[in-house]
């Protein structure tokens, strides 16, 4: 069994050590968490597994916001998205992952590989349908188990500067 909630105060520590700040709060429903490029904000009702996942998550795309200007405009799509910019945006979001799997392995987080690739090809099936028709479903209903894993990308170096807030929907 992982111990998630152990496995969430290594990760805290870890995105602290870059300057980012981590903010526990209510989330308007059906949100979970928004990220401005320097704070990650994360729902209080959140269970230690999503909250870990999260967490790792935003942390990748928090790396993408501060070293690819142009990462920012993916993060905040026009629904549904043209065709032909689902293959990139999916792309960010596998980036995104690999960034939060290689914070986990950096935090001495190093049984959760299986769980943490697992739960970002469900997200990004989840978000693929969402992207595709508007509509936010059951995210359960998008796991699959023994997905292939990821793999961890180091983040490069970077400055945390604030963006924008998105809470626009997408981090659901």
């Amino acid at each position: 069994m992982i111990p998630f909630a152990d496995h969430c105060t290594r990760v805290e520590e870890g995105i602290r050590k870059y300057g980012i700040q981590i903010v526990t709060r209510d989330i308007p429903d059906p949100l979970t968490g928004d990220l401005d490029g320097a704070e990650i904000d994360v729902d209080n009702a959140l269970t230690p597994e999503q909250r870990l996942f999260l967490l790792a998550h935003l942390f990748g795309h928090t790396v993408q916001w501060n070293t690819d200007p142009q990462s920012f405009a993916m993060g905040t799509p026009q629904i549904p998205v043209r065709e032909e910019l689902l293959q990139p945006l999916l792309e960010y979001e596998r980036q995104a992952a690999a960034y939060g799997l290689a914070l986990l392995h950096e935090t001495g987080v190093t049984d959760a590989d299986q769980w943490f690739s697992d739960y970002s090809a469900c997200d990004q099936a989840y978000l693929s349908h969402y992207y595709r028709t508007g509509e936010k479903g059951d995210f359960a209903t998008f796991w699959r188990d023994n997905t292939p894993p990821l793999i961890p990308q180091v983040a490069p170096a970077f400055t945390p500067m604030k963006h924008p807030s998105r809470m626009d929907g997408v981090v659901i």
